[in-house]
């Protein structure tokens, strides 16, 4: 039995220039974190008594003999590429799916190290990320960009880099005093509302021609949120964050709704200097900087959201148990 462990990820700025139609074209970067909130998997050689194969137990559970039967996409594609059978699958998180902070990516990265690991094979994060894009861009056919397979594949706070040649992860060395400042600053909020992120991203990604000034200016966002953290002074950093989410709101009219921006608009008029939607918009986690000496003024403003406490995590995916 192996279990591993992928922790979910919260991105700042530049998102949208991690998919290919922007950055074959041109130099992308994202500023990003994971965070300790994780997904879970388990993989076991599954006994070969019952009239089925292999089993899979998610909000639901499959059993099937061939991986064509498995309807979760992700477990179908991943079972084909490695060849895996005899097979028993279970999967947990600490957060709900769907919800902008990743956790598609971190069941694959988690699937991929579990059944690796259990062949006695270590890959590194890198690789690891690297097959993860493959099995969710190519295998699966999903919309969306690169940078959460590798940010939470690699954990830590980084700075990623994207361009035609692939990719590369520049770790931020920030002293302990302004990550802890920046996590105090920080509210993870469960909007509540629903979404199908595969679908926002598919629009988002049609649209990348159309909004390439937009990007080009999400993209530059990077070096300045980059430059306030290593200043140590953060005042800056919710009116970045608050510039950015406005940005993002242009470049499809699924990204929020008249919902979402009472909401936002809400944690302004509480105390909040700025935030964003996690993800590819329309619902999910708001994420939102508060200084924090008012940070318990705007949890009791907003208390038809659901408050997420959270810490900054640097380990990325690993195994737990073997």
């Amino acid at each position: 039995m192996v279990i591993s462990r992928t922790p979910h990820r919260m991105s700042f700025f530049g998102g949208g220039s991690d998919y290919k139609e922007y950055y074959e074209h041109f130099d992308g970067s994202v500023l990003a974190t994971t965070f300790n909130k994780y997904c879970y998997v388990m993989v076991r050689d599954f006994p070969q008594i019952f009239a089925y194969k292999n089993q899979f137990t998610y909000s639901k559970i499959e059993r099937f003999n061939a991986p064509d039967e498995v309807e979760h996409p992700l477990v179908r594609e991943a079972l084909k590429y490695l060849g895996a059978d005899c097979i028993q699958i279970s999967y947990d998180s600490d957060l709900p799916a769907r919800s902008g902070i990743g956790s598609s990516s971190a069941f694959a990265v988690g699937l991929l190290n579990s059944i690796y690991y259990s062949r006695g094979i270590q890959k590194d994060k890198l690789s690891l990320a690297r097959e993860a894009i493959l099995l969710e861009r190519e295998l699966c056919g999903e919309a969306g960009g690169i940078q959460d397979q590798i940010a939470v594949a690699c954990g830590g706070f980084n700075r990623i880099n994207f361009n035609a040649g692939g990719f590369s992860v520049i770790p931020l060395e920030l002293p302990l005093a302004t990550t802890k400042q920046l996590n105090d600053s920080l509210l993870l909020m469960l909007t509540g509302f629903q979404r199908d992120f595969r679908e926002f991203a598919a629009e988002q990604q049609n649209r990348i021609s159309v909004n390439l000034p937009l990007l080009h200016e999400m993209v530059a966002l990077v070096d300045e949120g980059e430059k306030i953290l290593k200043s140590g002074k953060l005042s800056d950093f919710g009116l970045l964050m608050d510039h950015t989410w406005r940005l993002k709101r242009s470049l499809a009219k699924s990204v929020s709704t008249l919902s979402i921006d009472a909401c936002y608009e809400k944690a302004l008029q509480a105390g909040a200097t700025g935030g964003k939607l996690l993800g590819a918009g329309g619902g999910g986690f708001m994420l939102l900087f508060v200084k924090p000496d008012k940070k318990e003024h705007v949890i009791n403003q907003m208390s038809d959201l659901l408050n997420i406490s959270f810490t900054f995590e640097n380990s990325g995916t690993q195994i737990l148990y073997a």
